[in-house]
């Protein structure tokens, strides 16, 4: 059977979309209500999204099935994409278990079929190892759409939920609905991981997406515009490669629900754009991870996880460990310990591993190389920006009045803050914003328990790093400034459903109805708090 293709709409800008990477800003969206429902197709084709098998996407003027304009004059070029997704979404074309899991085979094969070409790209746009892409870009999303798919029948069900006296012979249950026509903005650090997965959940709850990659990171950017079409229904699903402007103009559309993966400061624009429409938002940010290794530690186990966790995609990750906090002490014990670390995992010189990436463009590299001057090199600090390259680097004595403390790294640096104990650490933590992940090393399980219980963060781990972040069965999210909202496995579900809440009564024994109808009585509010209360039973005990 053959399936409908994913329509492509590409607008190229002078400026690049890096704002959904890290720093360029977004401009905030107009007041005007564009998308405005009256939008329709004028003319109509069999031609397929362009790009499908190897195009370079459509033009503006042929999205998909023929040229899109709006008969009430909103003049916003994606008003009319919005508009037919809208209309397939009401038409409940989405909302069979059929249909969903027949998308998400579709993705399915998309991974599997386009596997070397996904390789290739993220080694071309970020100089990603073979080996970290396939773990992070296909490995982890095949877990969630496996997983996704073994549970769908069973997330989809009606929740049956407790009821009082007075609704004992009603029907009361929670009925699972999609949101409706959502945006996903996915980042360029992970291209398709952090793509995909809100994806997977999106078509799991029964929406329509609109989907807008990374123009930054340009390979994977038209990988996905052009090849994802020959397996999602272009009914349903589009995606749209765009620079600042347009997506500004994109955000002034009415969704009905969210999801970006970026920086904090364009996360509050996608926010505030949101906030026009009253939509609903999932902002997946960062921040600064800070990691706790206490003096009673295995010193080279700790030295390799957090050398792992902070130079994987030479450290562009969002739940990276930002920062170390020890004392003078493991200071000098660490620094031995990482530098074997560094050299076992990328040989006497990190420029000619295969297993080390590079840094996004010029940009990135500039920003992060000035950060060195912060504290004192105990480890690495070459570079090379011809080659976008900036040595797995670890700093000593650095200050919290220091640049490198003052923002997210996002790349190879790893600076270490001396701390007197562990309190002092925690002080440390709670006087900065909440970040999207707190570490914690340490022989003593008390110490960790320590850090977790007086701590908040989006996510916690223990004795190592990373890894929380790969389990289908954990929530990952930020809080307060890494974030809003969270996902992953039945999460990701939950964030692209409205939980419905129903009750269904049967047209006969309105008798029963009497108590509630004026004119009132002391008598009928007896038997009504009778029926309704809600007692408390005793104690609740943590075990």
């Amino acid at each position: 059977m053959s399936v409908p293709r994913a329509t492509t709409l590409s607008v190229q800008s002078s400026s690049s979309f890096q704002a959904l990477g890290m720093q360029q800003p977004l401009e905030l969206p107009g007041q005007q209500p564009p998308g405005c429902g009256k939008c329709i197709p004028v003319c109509s084709s069999s031609g397929n999204a362009a790009g499908c098998c190897g195009g370079s996407g459509s033009s503006i003027g042929s999205v998909g099935k023929g040229p899109v304009m709006c008969s009430a004059g909103c003049e916003n070029p994606y008003a009319g994409l919005v508009a037919l997704l809208r209309a397939a979404w009401l038409s409940g074309k989405t909302r069979p278990l059929e249909y969903r899991v027949a998308q998400l085979e579709a993705l399915g094969r998309f991974l599997e079929e386009k596997k070397q070409e996904i390789l290739e790209a993220t080694a071309l746009d970020v100089g990603k190892p073979s080996f970290e892409a396939y773990l992070i870009e296909i490995l982890l999303c095949k877990n969630e759409l496996n997983n996704t798919l073994n549970n769908l029948c069973h997330w989809m069900k009606d929740e049956h939920v407790d009821k009082n006296l007075m609704t004992q012979l009603d029907s009361v249950f929670i009925r699972k609905d999609p949101y409706g026509v959502v945006l996903i903005i996915g980042p360029w650090n992970y291209p398709i991981h952090l793509i995909l997965v809100p994806l997977i959940g999106a078509i799991a709850a029964g929406n329509c997406v609109v989907i807008k990659p990374s123009e930054k990171a340009k390979n994977t950017g038209r990988l996905l515009a052009e090849s994802l079409g020959c397996y999602l229904d272009s009914d349903c699903f589009a995606v749209v490669t765009a620079g600042v402007q347009e997506t500004s103009r994109l955000l002034e559309n009415k969704f009905d629900y969210i999801f970006f993966t970026g920086s904090p400061s364009v996360g509050r624009v996608v926010m505030a754009a949101a906030a026009q429409h009253l939509t609903p938002v999932t902002l997946e940010l960062g921040g600064k991870n800070p990691c706790y290794v206490s003096d009673t530690c295995d010193v080279r186990s700790v030295a390799r996880r957090v050398a792992w966790g902070r130079f994987f995609n030479a450290g562009q990750t969002c739940v990276a460990p930002d920062y170390v906090l020890c004392t003078l002490e493991m200071q000098e014990k660490l620094m031995p310990a990482l530098r074997e670390a560094i050299t076992e995992f990328y040989g006497s010189n990190p420029r000619e591993s295969p297993d080390f990436g590079r840094i996004m463009g010029q940009k990135e590299f500039q920003r992060i190389r000035a950060l060195l001057c912060s504290g004192r090199v105990a480890i690495g600090g070459q570079t090379d920006e011809e080659d976008l390259y900036i040595a797995p680097t670890v700093l000593a004595d650095v200050l919290p009045s220091d640049p490198i403390m003052q923002e997210e790294i996002f790349g190879p640096i790893l600076p270490i803050v001396v701390v007197a104990s562990m309190d002092e650490a925690i002080d440390f933590i709670n006087e900065r914003p909440r970040p999207l992940a707190v570490y914690a090393f340490s022989s003593d399980c008390k110490v960790v328990a320590q850090v977790l219980e007086r701590t908040s963060s989006g996510g916690f781990c223990g004795n190592d790093t990373l890894t929380h972040m790969t389990l289908t069965s954990l929530p990952f999210g930020g809080i307060g400034c890494s974030g809003l909202g969270k996902y992953h496995g039945k999460f990701t579900f939950d964030t692209f459903t409205h939980q419905r809440g129903c009750l269904h009564r049967n047209m006969g024994l309105e008798a029963l109805n009497g108590l509630r109808y004026p004119p009132y009585s002391q008598q009928k509010l007896g038997f009504l708090t009778a029926a309704f209360e809600i007692k408390r039973k005793g104690t609740c005990t943590l075990l």
